[in-house]
C-alpha cells in the first residue's frame, strides 16, 4: 500500500495548525489592549462551530459560493454583537478576522511535513481559501509543494469534487493519494472517493477537556499519533 502512494493531501485547520489556542491568544491580546472581559475559549469554540453550518448553506445552494474568509466574517459579525465587542473599529474587526491566516502549527507539524516532503508531494486540501492558506504557510513556515483549496473546485469538503479535483491536478489515481486529517469524517469521505487515509490524533484541538475521538488501528489505512509517527509509518 505504501509503495503506491505518491502524494499526501492534508486537512489544515486542526490537523496542521492549532486554531483554538491561536484564536484564544489573539483574544487575550485584545483584552490587554481594549479591556474586553470575554471568555475567549467560548468565543473561539463558537466561531469554529459556525464554520460547518455556514459551509452547508453554500453546499445546499442557500447562498452563492462564498470563500472561508467571508464566511468567517459573517460568523464574526454575529459574535461581536453576542460578546459585546462593538467598540472595535472596522480595521480591528478585519484584522481579527484575518487571525485565521496567522494560526500556529502544532509542534510536530513543520518538521514532520519536511520529513514527508522528502518522499511524497505534500499539499493542502483545505476548505480555506487560497490567500488564507498561502499567508498561513508563510506565517507558520509550512513547506507545502502545492496548495489545493475548495475555492479551486467551487465545492467544500466533503463534496467528492474537492477530493477528486485534487487527485486530477496531481495527475494521479485516487489510490496514489493519501488524505491526512485529524477528523474521521474527512477521511471517510476521502475513502469513499478511493483515496488512501491517514489519521493523525490531535486530542487537544478542542481543548484539554474535550473527549478525544475513539479510533482503532483498523479504521483507516494508517493511524498515527503525530506527523513524525506518520512519517515513520510511511517510511519517510
Amino acid at each position: 500500500m505504501i509503495d503506491s502512494i505518491k502524494a499526501l493531501t492534508f486537512d489544515v485547520f486542526g490537523t496542521v495548525v492549532d486554531w483554538r489556542s491561536s484564536l484564544i491568544e489573539e483574544g487575550e491580546r485584545l483584552t490587554k489592549r481594549l479591556g474586553y472581559k470575554v471568555s475567549w475559549e467560548e468565543f473561539a469554540d463558537k466561531w469554529r462551530a459556525g464554520y460547518g453550518p455556514a459551509m452547508q448553506r453554500v453546499r445546499q445552494g442557500d447562498i452563492a459560493w462564498t470563500n472561508i474568509d467571508n464566511l468567517h466574517r459573517t460568523i464574526l459579525d454575529e459574535l461581536i454583537i453576542e460578546f459585546g465587542l462593538t467598540s472595535m473599529t472596522e480595521k480591528e474587526v478585519s484584522n481579527l478576522n484575518k487571525v485565521w491566516h496567522r494560526l500556529k502549527p502544532w509542534n510536530d507539524a513543520v518538521e514532520g511535513l519536511t520529513r514527508l516532503k522528502k518522499r511524497f508531494t505534500v499539499a493542502t486540501l483545505s476548505n480555506g481559501n487560497i490567500s488564507l492558506l498561502e499567508n498561513m504557510a508563510r506565517f507558520a513556515n509550512l513547506p507545502w509543494d502545492q496548495i489545493f483549496s475548495a475555492e479551486i473546485f467551487g465545492h467544500y469538503k466533503p463534496d467528492a469534487e474537492t477530493y477528486l479535483g485534487a487527485v486530477a491536478l496531481l495527475e494521479l489515481e485516487p489510490a496514489e493519494v493519501m488524505m491526512v486529517a485529524a477528523h474521521p469524517s474527512d477521511l471517510e469521505a476521502a475513502a469513499e472517493n478511493g483515496l488512501r487515509t491517514g489519521y493523525v490524533s490531535r486530542p487537544l484541538e478542542w481543548g484539554s477537556e474535550a473527549t478525544p475521538d475513539q479510533i482503532s488501528e483498523h479504521d483507516f489505512d494508517i493511524v498515527s499519533s503525530d506527523f513524525h509517527d506518520l512519517a515513520t509509518k510511511l517510511g519517510a
